[in-house]
């Protein structure tokens, strides 16, 4: 006879008592890892936007406004790049192969309507280097042209001499470190909430299409920072996001000389607070929560591997 193996009543309520503290006992082996918390971008945004210290962008300049409608012959463009000749129609007159117009001026000599299939008179915009003409064909009719309008590898010195007047010989405090040098136009090391003069304001280039120049008042140092025009697409590069007139050590008395030397340089070291951490080095791409056996830590992730690790308020470990 076969041998039928009975189960005692005990044995449901052992393996009930199994399922309720097997994951008390996997808590209790915690590593750190298995249970890290993502907090959403939005979460850290809701977190800055509560700090009373945070920098705020300021609308420090009257906003630029001019169309094709309004243009008068004779106004002039700065040309950025030399690949301004793919948007120029074919012509006899030109070699579009050995073109260069970088870095010279184009005057405006009104435009032209020419119809099309469907019967739209679109505007043909006309220029002028003193010996050729070049044709840019829009593809818009006159009333489409907004002061939004730009055109490709052109910067209207119109515009660079309107911002040059509300900002040349007047004092702000940069937001940013990342400066760049006068002469070589290379990316270099600067300073963040410190104190500078304005001394002009350029041409930029074809991304960017005002050059910031200023110097720094505590010492001296000239440089630049590329500022962009149109905010809806570039909302963290204008003039606004980069600059501001409050002096910001002033909201932050309790930092130390020390901290607020290492922030102006965007260093960090063991010690600081979140509220020096960010304003060092900005605000995170993530935010991670850990618990541990000592409580919560807390991680900042930022662009190209780099962290910050905070237990009790307080940063611990950090890599750049």
């Amino acid at each position: 006879m076969k041998k039928v193996n009975v189960i005692s009543p005990k044995g449901p309520v052992v393996f009930l008592i199994l399922l309720i503290t097997l994951p008390l006992m996997l808590v209790s082996c915690f590593t750190g890892v298995e249970g890290t918390k993502k907090v959403s971008d939005k979460d850290v945004s809701k977190a800055i936007s509560r700090s009373q210290t945070a920098v705020k962008k300021q609308d420090l300049l009257v906003a630029y406004k001019d169309s094709v409608p309004a243009w008068r012959h004779g106004k002039r463009f700065y040309v950025t790049d030399s690949q301004v000749k793919l948007i120029f129609a074919p012509s006899n007159s030109v070699n579009s192969d050995t073109l260069q117009l970088a870095g010279k001026t184009l005057v405006y000599d009104g435009y032209s309507e020419g119809g099309v299939l469907d019967n739209r008179k679109t505007v043909n915009l006309m220029f002028s280097d003193g010996n050729n003409k070049y044709i840019y064909p829009t593809n818009k009719e006159i009333q489409e042209f907004n002061s939004q309008f730009q055109i490709p590898f052109l910067i209207d010195e119109d515009m660079v001499a309107f911002y040059s007047k509300q900002l040349s010989n007047k004092d702000f405090w940069i937001k940013t470190a990342l400066w760049y040098d006068v002469k070589s136009e290379r990316m270099i090391k600067g300073r963040q909430f410190v104190k500078v003069h304005v001394d002009r304001v350029e041409p930029g280039n074809k991304v960017f299409p005002l050059k910031v120049v200023f110097s720094a008042i505590d010492g001296g140092q000239k440089a630049f920072v590329w500022i962009a025009t149109n905010v809806e697409v570039m909302k963290d590069r204008d003039f606004g996001s980069l600059f501001t007139t409050e002096d910001l050590r002033e909201k932050h008395k309790d930092i130390t000389n020390e901290n607020w030397a290492r922030i102006t340089n965007s260093q960090v070291v063991e010690g600081m607070t979140k509220e020096e951490c960010r304003l060092s080095l900005g605000t995170p791409k993530q935010v991670r929560q850990r618990p541990t056996y000592d409580g919560l830590n807390e991680i900042w992730y930022y662009d190209g591997g780099s962290f910050l690790l905070f237990a009790d308020g307080l940063l611990k470990e950090f890599r750049k």
